[in-house]
């Protein structure tokens, strides 16, 4: 009888923390310590908001990610079936394939919000910077982010290639090869080498892609339509940088 008691007891418990938790998710949602999250604002189906209103957005979002606020981006059935016609990101965002650094949580956001690209040492390729373009003329996004990170492995791969002629396996030598240059670029630098070198690894991104793009990316740049950034982020803080913003 005790050990029947003492199952009906927990399968009751269980059954009762499923049905208040919901009640308790939106009591957390509608409380002081929620932030509100509705999709960025679209009209014709591209997004209506200015580079610096898209930067803005982010940086709340890192901001409310920092303070431990829930944040609730709208995962609906709505939402889906909506974005099944189509997509209006805000922006898009370079980022390392390093499982420490997802974009959406980083910053709150939702379904069919970032178009990211992401790939080892946050680098531009052919296939990244026809992504880019893409974003930017067919999907009218305001803002490009270059984010890179602490304790990049990619770079730091770079590093061993520059110090001590270091090679790599199968094709990371290739991957890491367009990192060599940012890597030689900050040698000399006061602070972290590899800090040093992650942030030039991002600068030499955003300078490709201000001044070495196709006039798909040129354009909407010089007409202040879009706006490049760089950015970093600290593992260990969970911060999110915004540099080279010009």
């Amino acid at each position: 009888m005790c050990n029947v008691s003492r199952r009906l007891f927990l399968t009751g418990t269980a059954a009762s923390a499923a049905v208040a938790l919901p009640a308790v998710l939106h009591a957390e949602e509608v409380g002081t310590a929620a932030v509100p999250l509705a999709p960025a604002p679209v009209k014709d189906g591209k997004s209506t908001l200015t580079p610096d209103e898209a930067l803005d957005l982010l940086k709340a979002g890192n901001e409310a990610f920092l303070r431990n606020e829930l944040v609730y981006p709208n995962r609906t059935e709505t939402r889906r079936l909506e974005l099944a016609k189509g997509q209006a990101p805000f922006c898009a965002y370079v980022s390392c394939s390093d499982s420490r650094v997802p974009p959406e949580l980083l910053f709150g956001r939702g379904l069919g919000e970032l178009f990211i690209i992401r790939n080892a040492g946050n680098t531009v390729d052919t296939v990244a910077m026809g992504s880019i373009e893409y974003a930017v003329a067919e999907l009218g996004v305001p803002l490009i982010v270059v984010m890179g990170h602490e304790s990049c492995g990619a770079v730091k791969a770079a590093m061993a290639v520059v110090e001590s002629n270091a090679r790599f396996p199968g094709q990371i030598d290739n991957m890491i090869e367009p990192i060599i240059p940012a890597v030689l670029e900050a040698r000399g630098q006061t602070g972290d080498p590899t800090e040093n070198a992650v942030r030039q690894n991002v600068r030499r991104v955003v300078r490709t892609l201000r001044e070495e793009s196709d006039p798909l990316l040129l354009t909407p740049l010089s007409d202040g339509r879009v706006k490049v950034v760089g950015a970093y982020y600290r593992l260990d803080t969970g911060v999110v940088e915004f540099f080279d913003q010009a």
